[in-house]
């Protein structure tokens, strides 16, 4: 029926779905030029894999051959760019999507190969984040007059409601410890009236394996407790440490001036009796995470806080890392001496929100050469700053005092605002438009090198955005 009116109308080109190739097609040509695929695997041929390649040279060869690395690598960066990082979808893509066919050169790597390779490798993918940025440098996409700091909270792969705290711990220890001891002398009585009836060494299975239940649950507890015990114990040693470098100070003060140091001597507390908070939590499936307030939703998350450095000229990521804590008041100096070490150079100017805001950190050694534009306390949305003229505050000044007239004059002002348009807008890109919103990994060390891996994903995308532009220009 169809041929028939296919053969009485001339105004169609030939169509014919069964129709076969003469020649082998080649497999760039299913995809139009300049297409995101293609720029990636480009990309991927002109990196240093080497620390990837050396791995399978410490095998003994026997077995099937591994897929190839630049393949895998492309496949991996490709579905973390489109928002794909699920292995599954992946190896499905390979079937149905052209850019992953012609990216797979038409293999097929099975879902297993492909998580297998990305646990095998991620902290070597994570390392190739220094050479993209250097590719974007090259490209003129990073010009370090305008670097801005923030933070966001991404999810762990950990459910919050798997979290205990240090206290709940205490108390479900001991109500565990007595249900063990109940099941033990159950189990005894148990085996007494089976040994009676059936013969020695005859018994039922049900108790034991509520036993081996609680047990287990119990050992996971103890194990939780020790850790917050030892991180209490670090934290208190850290402390005291620097309760003795505050006492030599004064005691050093005093000696210069003959007089009495004003305050308060500060205490030292002794780190091996030092006890975790009651509300101190761990969490079971991922001990690493930790429950943390995400700022936009004003709800508590199960979650790492991902740090990001930003250069105001093309939103290229310039560092990335991960951290434990829930506040960023400890990370302007690491984050800003990341980039350094990253481009090999300092920004000329860093904005950062109140929540970095630390004499300690605003006033290090490391930061010296860097116009900073750090916020003393938050402002609230929408909230105008009125603009000051008059003279700088004196060098007697508190650091407060100077940052908040620096903030107000028309020139700090206008970088400071600068700021969100920055940073925020590469998280967002991140999480709503990727729909990166939950770790794949667990633990600190393998979810630190997957932010490093979607951080080397965002710089990739914006220098392709910007060649695409240049050769539409």
């Amino acid at each position: 029926m169809i041929e028939n009116i296919l053969a009485g109308m001339r105004t169609f080109k030939p169509y014919n779905p069964d129709q076969l190739y003469l020649l082998p097609p080649a497999l760039r040509d299913w995809l139009p030029e300049g297409h995101l695929a293609l720029f990636l695997g480009d990309v991927v041929d002109g990196l240093d894999l080497e620390p990837i390649f050396s791995v399978y040279e410490q095998g003994d060869g026997r077995g099937q051959p591994p897929y190839h690395p630049a393949m895998m690598m492309k496949l991996m960066i490709y579905g973390y760019c489109m928002g794909k990082p699920s292995s599954r979808k992946i190896e499905r893509a390979s079937y149905e999507d052209v850019a992953y066919r012609v990216l797979a050169a038409e293999q097929h790597p099975d879902h297993d190969s492909i998580s297998e390779f990305r646990k095998r490798h991620l902290k070597a993918l994570s390392g190739l984040f220094v050479q993209v940025l250097r590719l974007c440098q090259k490209a003129g996409l990073v010009k370090l007059g305008h670097v801005a700091l923030d933070g966001t909270k991404i999810k762990a792969n950990a459910s919050k409601h798997k979290a205990m705290s240090y206290e709940r711990m205490c108390k479900a220890e001991k109500e565990i410890e007595q249900e063990v001891e109940r099941l033990l002398e159950r189990a005894q009585q148990v085996d007494r009236a089976e040994d009676k009836e059936y013969g020695q060494g005859k018994r039922g299975d049900e108790l034991p394996a509520e036993l081996a239940r609680r047990e287990s649950r119990l050992n996971k507890i103890r194990e939780a407790k020790a850790e917050l015990e030892e991180e209490a114990r670090d934290r208190a040693a850290k402390e005291a440490e620097q309760a003795q470098a505050k006492i030599k100070q004064r005691r050093e003060k005093e000696q210069q001036t003959g007089k009495k140091a004003r305050g308060r001597t500060p205490g030292v507390a002794d780190p091996q009796k030092a006890v975790p908070q009651p509300k101190a939590q761990r969490n079971f499936t991922d001990p690493d995470s930790r429950i943390m307030k995400d700022g936009a939703t004003q709800g508590f998350v199960q979650a790492y806080n991902c740090q990001a450095v930003v250069d105001s000229q093309a939103q290229i990521i310039v560092a990335a890392a991960l951290t434990q804590e829930a506040n960023d008041k400890q990370q302007l100096v690491a984050m800003l001496e990341e980039v350094e070490k990253n481009v090999a150079d300092k920004p000329h100017k860093a904005s950062a929100d109140a929540g970095y805001f630390s004499q300690a950190q605003l006033t290090d050694t490391k930061l010296q050469g860097i116009d900073l534009y750090v916020a003393p306390e938050r402002l609230r949305h929408g909230e105008k700053i009125e603009e000051v003229s008059c003279a700088p505050p004196s060098a007697q000044a508190t650091l407060i005092e100077q940052m908040r007239h620096k903030l107000k004059t028309a020139q700090g002002h206008a970088i400071y605002k600068m700021r969100k348009a920055i940073v925020e807008p590469v998280f967002g890109q991140i999480k709503e438009v990727r729909g990166f919103r939950r770790f794949s990994f667990r633990g600190e060390p393998k979810v630190a090198a997957e932010w490093q891996l979607i951080c080397l994903t965002h710089n990739l995308l914006k220098l392709f955005t910007a060649k695409a532009c240049l050769q539409g220009a």
